[in-house]
């Protein structure tokens, strides 16, 4: 053979041979952080190659100090790490299926305007091993309210706030003063160049949210697109130096309150709420359907099963509750509205099958948000996800 062939041959070979021993360096060093399985969901949806299942191993014995759930310590190390992230997820129908809000370890819901509630999904336990770098599973993100950052500084004294935007700068004067939210996240400190823990959509990268306007199958309008990935916020939060401490290197939990919990005491009742949050407006109506065989509640949204598009699955929760709040408005042009967030309240509580009357208190904005039954001793959660729907004061519950 040739001398110049077998040179070439021998050098191609070569090449080849580094070129693998390089990927295989490259590919170990640049693995993930989080272990997972990557698994096709049996949903028949089209981007099922995507999703990821986590690995996890050992026994659930750690308790999420957020709702109470039992996970293993593989999970617990990583949350242990971070500080809980909050997402403000629309619920306007062109926005459903939304993306996340199964893997959320607590949700409100509150009407944003014109009837049309909006959701902040609180990730902390449930999403520590299932968030993946690069993958956008959690929205369609939406705008800030003023009511939601009271609900949010539970979380934390400078809480990961994920949105778009939001209602009033505090040069605004369109906008109700009361009704300005990002007035009211510069004026908590949240945006400071020391903090920095607002997580604005219009300041993150592309990297950490983009636009997916044909994610469902079909075109809907810009506002209903964005996407944003919650390992690639709390990365971002990293970056930042907010992890489980904040700059100051202070606990965001030094002074969480959390709820009380319980086991799961399935009763013979299967009492079930359903609700408008305004009257006529069915598209946002909300059943709430008890499943004795898992002791947890399924969500129906206008009336059809609420699906995650992430899982296909029906969204399910083992609390139901349901604060009744002063609301005001629409307060400016923009149609804003604005909920009491701090004081005493009734409330009604859904677990077991069965119902608790009883009330809600607040002290302060910082303040967590307890409830009582009619006797005045506070009510155990059951272990798991939470809902708090919160309805006018005159708002109706059937069950």
């Amino acid at each position: 053979m040739n001398k110049k062939i077998i040179f070439f041959v021998l050098l191609l070979g070569f090449y080849f041979l580094s070129t693998g021993i390089s990927y295989a360096i490259f590919s170990f060093i640049n693995k993930p952080s989080t272990v997972v399985l990557e698994t096709p969901v049996s949903s028949g949806d089209k981007k099922e190659d995507n999703k990821h299942f986590p690995l996890i191993t050992g026994p659930k014995d750690q308790v999420c100090p957020l709702n109470g759930a039992s996970f293993t310590k593989m999970e617990k190390d990583l949350w242990d790490q971070r500080r809980p992230l909050l997402v403000m997820i629309e619920n306007h129908e062109e926005s459903r299926p939304q993306s996340g809000l199964s893997k959320a370890d607590i949700v409100y819901e509150a009407v944003a305007e014109g009837a049309i509630t909006r959701f902040m999904a609180v990730f902390y336990c449930a999403d520590a091993a299932y968030a993946v770098k690069d993958e956008y599973d959690v929205g369609p993100v939406r705008s800030a309210r003023t009511y939601f950052l009271d609900w949010a500084s539970e979380y934390a004294d400078y809480p990961l706030y994920a949105h778009v935007g939001g209602a009033g700068q505090c040069s605004d004067p369109t906008v109700d003063p009361r009704a300005k939210a990002l007035c009211q996240i510069e004026k908590y400190g949240w945006k400071n160049k020391e903090t920095r823990a607002d997580l604005d959509q219009f300041a993150l990268g592309f990297k950490v949210c983009r636009r997916e306007p044909d994610r469902l199958g079909h075109e809907v309008a810009t506002e209903h697109s964005m996407y944003c990935s919650t390992e690639s916020l709390w990365q971002t939060a990293v970056t930042r130096k907010l992890t489980n401490v904040n700059y100051k290197n202070v606990a965001w939990d030094k002074n969480f309150r959390s709820w009380l919990f319980k086991e799961d005491a399935p009763s013979s009742g299967s009492v079930s709420p359903e609700f408008d949050f305004w009257r006529d407006y069915k598209a946002y109506s909300v059943r709430w359907e008890y499943d004795n065989a898992t002791n947890s509640y399924k969500r129906f949204n206008g009336g059809v099963p609420h699906l995650d598009f992430n899982t296909n699955e029906q969204l399910m929760t083992k609390n139901v509750v349901i604060q009744f709040a002063e609301e005001k408005g629409p307060v400016d042009e923009h149609k804003h509205l604005i909920y009491g967030t701090t004081g005493t309240g009734k409330a009604l509580v859904f677990q077991d099958g069965l119902v608790v009357e009883g009330k809600w208190a607040k002290k302060s904005r910082t303040d967590r948000t307890l409830f009582y039954d009619n006797k005045g001793k506070e009510i155990k959660f059951n272990r798991g996800q939470v809902w708090i729907e919160i309805l006018p004061t005159t708002g109706k519950v059937n069950y």
